[in-house]
């Protein structure tokens, strides 16, 4: 199993509490996005560029991915598509998205961008907060050990 980020968008304490269990775990992790992305001294852990461009690095992700592997993204329809190609995909509140529940994701997103293309709701998730992070890695270490079994 590979862990891709969708590293554009990904928040520093996601991808702090990521590099800790890909170095505990020894698990081959790779941060995609459309600008240089620093990572940690490591054997596990790298970055691929890929060129600007709207959904690039989603692509580059999906394209590359294979069954089994983990992908970390806010993106639901990137989520769709890992999920679609035998993947999971983890967002950084710690929502798990599987088989059994992304298209419902995918149609309550799809509703609140139509919602929000007609004005009738605005902005959009509050800012992750120490809570949201807690629940990442609380979903990542249970999604972790149970592929190790």
């Amino acid at each position: 199993m590979i862990i891709w980020v969708d590293a554009d968008a990904c928040p520093n304490m996601v991808k702090q509490v990521l590099f800790k269990a890909a170095e505990r775990l020894s698990l081959k992790t790779i941060l995609v996005a459309n600008q240089y992305i620093a990572t940690p001294p490591s054997k596990v852990i790298s970055a691929i560029q890929v060129p600007q461009g709207f959904d690039v690095a989603d692509d580059a992700i999906v394209q590359k991915m294979s069954a089994g592997d983990l992908v970390i993204t806010a993106d639901i329809p990137l989520a769709a598509e890992v999920v679609g190609k035998g993947g999971t995909a983890l967002n950084p509140r710690g929502t798990l998205y599987t088989k059994e529940n992304v298209k419902d994701f995918l149609v309550r997103r799809n509703r609140a961008e139509e919602l929000r293309d007609n004005g009738l709701i605005s902005g959009g998730p509050p800012a992750l907060d120490k809570k949201d992070i807690q629940a990442f890695a609380n979903t990542l270490d249970k999604f972790l050990a149970q592929a190790a079994r």
